[in-house]
């Protein structure tokens, strides 16, 4: 199992009534409950560690996990409220205005992480559930307790109006970018964290920070694969974009779904990776995520739809 761990929140998208006033309403969502979903529904055996509220919202949560496939038998669960995340699009692009306090998801604490069956191979950490505490703490403390024994993906999914403490969040980063064996960034996460600069140099210099293998994406310009052996282009199918949320998210999936496929989402694979597997991978992700593009909302696509 590939075992998402972050947050799970109800994205509060930006819609029209019938009686032509502006609205919004509550689909599941969060950087890392979208991979999770997309995971299971390209056939991925995909697991779910998020806290997760008993409320009305935190129900739905769990249906639409289960609906893709997605085994949230993992998730601490309590009464607090679950986190709501209003979108705002310009041009296609989210904005997000957070609500997190005392939630269910940024209250998940250390001492409630599980012990992780033998079956979880991988496990894939991001979005804002690392710049919050206490949740960042806990999430960060998983990774370090099973770095060196399981797959280890990163993808911070970087917003910058959700980090309160930009130092003590880039120190996070650092330490978990020294265990990750595998991490993604898009050219605007890359952007805040590494400064200006070329993009392929900056990525390329990561991977002397601890990675194995790094992913850049750059919207319409396609995904690149970095690893010490080479590098690895997709180019981003010409598609009508809708809106940009989740594709990422989806990205991520495809990649990690397209490496568990070849037999290759493994430590030692990932040491010396094939070139092949990796392209192979990275245009999976770049394919899903065009579709999740082509359509409103985080709406990754199923395995058949991909052909």
């Amino acid at each position: 199992m590939i075992l998402c761990c972050g947050e799970a929140l109800i994205d509060m998208l930006p819609r029209r009534t019938a009686a032509g006033e502006d609205a919004f309403a509550p689909f599941p969502g969060g950087s890392v409950f979208n991979t999770a979903v997309a995971l299971g529904r390209l056939g991925a055996p995909a697991g779910l560690l998020a806290g997760l509220s008993t409320d009305l919202f935190g129900a739905r949560l769990a249906a639409a996990a289960a609906a893709s496939r997605v085994d949230t038998g993992l998730c601490p669960r309590s009464a607090r409220p679950t986190t709501l995340a209003f979108v705002d699009l310009h041009d296609g692009q989210p904005r997000y205005a957070f609500y997190d306090e005392g939630t269910a998801g940024r209250m998940l604490d250390p001492a409630a992480l599980p012990a992780l069956p033998d079956g979880v191979t991988a496990l894939f950490f991001g979005g804002i559930s690392l710049a919050s505490e206490p949740c960042g703490g806990a999430f960060e403390a998983l990774a370090l307790r099973e770095a060196g024994r399981r797959v280890i993906m990163l993808d911070p999914n970087i917003r910058p109006g959700a980090v309160a403490d930009p130092p003590a969040y880039r120190a996070r980063l650092a330490r978990l970018l020294a265990v990750a064996d595998i991490v993604k960034l898009s050219d605007e996460d890359l952007a805040w964290l590494e400064g200006p600069g070329e993009a392929g140099v900056q990525a390329r210099a990561l991977l002397d920070r601890g990675p194995r293998v790094v992913l850049l994406t750059r919207g319409a310009a396609g995904a690149a694969a970095y690893w010490p052996g080479g590098v690895a282009h997709a180019p981003a199918p010409a598609v009508a974009v809708a809106d940009a949320v989740g594709a990422g998210d989806t990205f991520d999936a495809g990649v990690l779904a397209g490496l568990a496929a070849a037999g290759a989402l493994d430590r030692a694979a990932l040491a010396d990776p094939r070139e092949s597997v990796l392209r192979r991978a990275l245009a999976l992700g770049v394919r899903a995520a065009a579709v999740t593009v082509s359509r409103p909302g985080a709406n990754p696509p199923w395995a058949a739809e991909l052909g």
